[in-house]
């Protein structure tokens, strides 16, 4: 099941973006949801990789605070499931039986971090402001670049030729260019 939070007193940076939970604990889910909340950032919660799969994901900068134990897919498995399907979310694990090999497992597949329950409040709180800080640049980065490919496929190819050697740094003394 799918619950949605908000808060009316949401800081600006956090307006627009969510954190999904999934965890097979529903005690975990509503504490970590309601701290969320506690400081303004929208929350769904779900209880399994399979329920999170099925959503259809809001253009929103995000993060995902995954258990490693879950039902059907193991969270590690679904990070990699989602690499696979190009899904690049921030990711937070969390687990109660993790070891070294799966934390250093999860944080070269790209892991922003790796907490052992019980964590701090602080702690989860600081890796989720990351993450989503870190999902607002990625999607920034990816909108300017975006906004540059509309002209640059405009040009002919002539254009387009003479567009990389001036990035190149190259002038058109030093290179013929042919015709």
């Amino acid at each position: 099941m799918t619950e949605r939070a908000k808060s009316s007193h949401e800081p600006g940076s956090a307006k627009e973006s969510i954190v999904f939970v999934i965890d097979d604990d529903v005690a975990m889910r509503t504490t970590l949801s309601s701290l969320f909340r506690s400081v303004g950032l929208r929350v769904e919660l779900f209880g399994s990789a399979y329920e999170f799969a099925r959503i259809k994901m809001p253009d929103v900068a995000s993060c995902l605070v995954l258990d490693i134990r879950l039902p059907g897919v193991s969270g590690l498995d679904f990070q990699a499931e989602l690499a696979k399907a190009d899904i690049r979310i921030p990711i937070i694990f969390m687990t109660g039986h993790g070891d070294i090999p799966m934390s250093v497992k999860a944080m070269k597949a790209g892991a922003i971090d790796f907490l052992t329950k019980p964590f701090r409040e602080q702690d989860i709180l600081d890796a989720v402001i990351r993450a989503i800080e870190r999902d607002q640049k990625r999607r920034d980065s990816e909108k300017a670049v975006s906004e540059l490919r509309i002209p640059f496929d405009s040009l002919t190819s002539r254009e387009r030729e003479v567009m990389t050697l001036v990035a190149a740094g190259l002038m058109n003394k030093q290179r013929s260019l042919p015709d």
